[in-house]
């Protein structure tokens, strides 16, 4: 039987744009000086593209990197910094502005949803709303008028693993999916991030492969 194919994606230029209903998922990991996203440094954010491969499954495509400099004024609770290891004196923390993270950064994304037909980038993330949150505050700091993402809607892995696997911590979450874990090199956005996106790409190719996607017609 052939898929249900929604009309509005006819002229899809990629099979993951038609997956998503035109929406690229970026996962996205940000270590932060506390939890309010307007008054509390970005220390660092991390985001990962993905790629569909042949089957139809995705799979992990670039992973961006950045350390950032918190922007006047920020608060950072040392609570934050001792939970994430961060160490804002480190001479190996090699820290920019936020003014120079993320126009390169948005810049990277929008390739990536041009390259694969979609409109926008959704933003994927553990516990999202949190990470939105900063993202979105930062690019308000920095006035800059085009972001990517989409302005509130997120895929969150914690609550696909609350479904899938029972779990909604991160490392508990990988130890029952198989995925290997480091608790030492957690809290790195970088690796946070790419573990995130392992999850997303292994729940959501799990989905595929029990029949879930394509929809069949009836």
């Amino acid at each position: 039987m052939e898929p249900v194919v929604d009309p509005t994606m006819e002229n899809a230029k990629t099979p993951l744009a038609q997956r998503f209903r035109g929406f690229l998922p970026v996962i996205v990991d940000v270590e932060t000086g506390g939890f309010n996203a307007h008054t509390d440094a970005l220390l660092e954010i991390a985001a990962v593209t993905l790629k569909m491969d042949d089957d139809g499954l995705l799979q992990r495509d670039e992973t961006f990197d950045y350390h950032i400099d918190p922007f006047e004024g920020a608060n950072i609770e040392q609570s934050a910094l001792d939970f994430t290891g961060i160490d804002l004196e480190s001479p190996d923390r090699p820290a920019v502005p936020e003014m120079m993270v993320l126009p390169e950064l948005f810049k990277s994304i929008r390739r990536s949803v041009k390259e694969h037909g979609c409109t926008r980038a959704v933003m994927v993330a553990h516990n999202a709303h949190f990470d939105l949150g900063f993202v979105n505050a930062a690019a308000n700091r920095c006035d800059i008028k085009r972001n990517p993402f989409h302005p509130f809607s997120c895929f969150d892995t914690a609550t696909l693993s609350g479904l899938a696997f029972g779990q909604t911590v991160l490392a508990k979450t990988c130890q029952v999916a198989g995925i290997e874990f480091s608790n030492s090199q957690a809290h790195s956005a970088a690796y946070d991030a790419e573990k995130t996106a392992d999850l997303f790409c292994l729940i959501v190719n799990r989905w595929q492969q029990l029949g879930g996607w394509p929809l069949p017609l009836d």
